[in-house]
């Protein structure tokens, strides 16, 4: 893509919330989502009670399932019998899934939130740093996904810690209550093969009916901020995360290639996976479950996502449009965080 090309892309995307009075949408409703538990794992019953409450979701739309031996990945096989067990026990009306476990997290060279919604994509496996499948939610107007396009949007609930997740799930829950100021930071570092996102940045500025702040930054390190709402970066760790301050409802997520490998060897030195965002403080995350090579297709595109989620669509809902080529991408956190939904 040439630069003319991609300011033009952003003057597109951006048309929504550059205006003074962004017009709100309705964002997903917990009657909508249904909630999988994985019975073989304690965290995952006691978690998943905990949001089905928090959330008033319908007990109709819980799921469970099985799945023994805490396995991070899923051969193809085994995981399109854990789909059809999951779909078989859901109404027409529910559009997007929550899987309330942390593995397994990935099915081959995919991720299992893009296997699920998606379908399996064997022919990325066979060249991980291929282009990708087109989402056909890439950046769409869609309101029920399921009902227009027929598939359901999935996310996961990591369960590492049952206290951090009742955390991140208050987080969510306290979004919806009442604005508060805050900002969207966009960091161009250093780290240029991971700067492929940096054209799609938005403008510096001011959205003054969310109230909220656009600021791009020329830095490898985020420090001292207290009122994040989106924070995305490209490193392949990222530092001082303790001493920021996330406002609930926040987004972020760092391009590298495996922040989706939830359980790699990250605190020794390698890529950091996006749980280090939620145990932060952030809402809901994404990142790469294998190397996809820096296509920024690949990742959340900053104006996309901006511009859905103060629009007022759910966080579940707004990292789904931002990201054309799904298939390798994990979205993570607490779906039905909404801070500029409908009051």
């Amino acid at each position: 893509m040439t630069t003319t090309q991609r300011i033009a892309c952003i003057l597109l995307v951006l048309s929504g919330p550059a205006s003074a009075q962004p017009a709100p949408v309705s964002a997903l409703q917990a009657k909508q989502l249904a909630i999988v538990i994985n019975d073989a794992e304690p965290n995952s019953v006691a978690v998943g009670e905990y949001y089905r409450k928090r959330r008033n979701i319908p007990a109709a739309n819980v799921v469970h399932v099985t799945i023994p031996g805490k396995p991070r990945e899923l051969n193809a096989g085994r995981f399109a019998l854990l789909k059809a067990e999951i779909d078989a026990r859901l109404g027409p009306g529910i559009e997007a899934v929550l899987m309330v476990w942390t593995v397994p997290y990935q099915v081959g060279c995919n991720s299992i939130t893009a296997a699920y919604t998606l379908g399996f994509d064997a022919a990325q496996c066979a060249n991980t740093c291929a282009a990708g499948h087109p989402s056909p939610y890439f950046n769409a107007g869609a309101t029920r996904p399921f009902g227009e396009l027929g598939m359901r949007l999935s996310m996961l609930l990591p369960t590492e810690s049952v206290a951090q997740a009742r955390a991140l799930i208050d987080r969510g829950v306290g979004a919806g209550f009442h604005l508060v100021p805050a900002t969207a930071y966009y960091l161009a570092t250093s780290d240029k093969p991971r700067n492929t996102r940096a054209a799609f940045f938005p403008p510096p500025g001011q959205i003054a009916a969310r109230k909220l702040n656009t600021r791009t930054l020329q830095a490898d390190v985020l420090e001292g901020a207290r009122d994040i709402m989106i924070y995305q970066t490209g490193m392949a760790q990222v530092g001082k995360l303790g001493t920021l301050g996330f406002v609930p409802g926040a987004l972020a997520d760092h391009l590298t290639s495996f922040g989706g490998d939830l359980l790699g060897d990250d605190r020794a030195g390698g890529q950091m996976s996006s749980l280090r965002w939620l145990e932060a403080g952030a809402t809901a995350s994404y990142g790469t479950v294998s190397e996809p090579c820096n296509h920024w297709q690949k990742f959340p595109n900053p104006s996309v996502l901006l511009k859905h989620y103060v629009r007022g669509n759910s966080a579940i809902e707004a990292y789904w449009k931002s990201v054309a080529w799904p298939a390798q991408g994990l979205f993570i956190g607490e779906p039905l965080a909404a801070p500029y939904g409908r009051r």
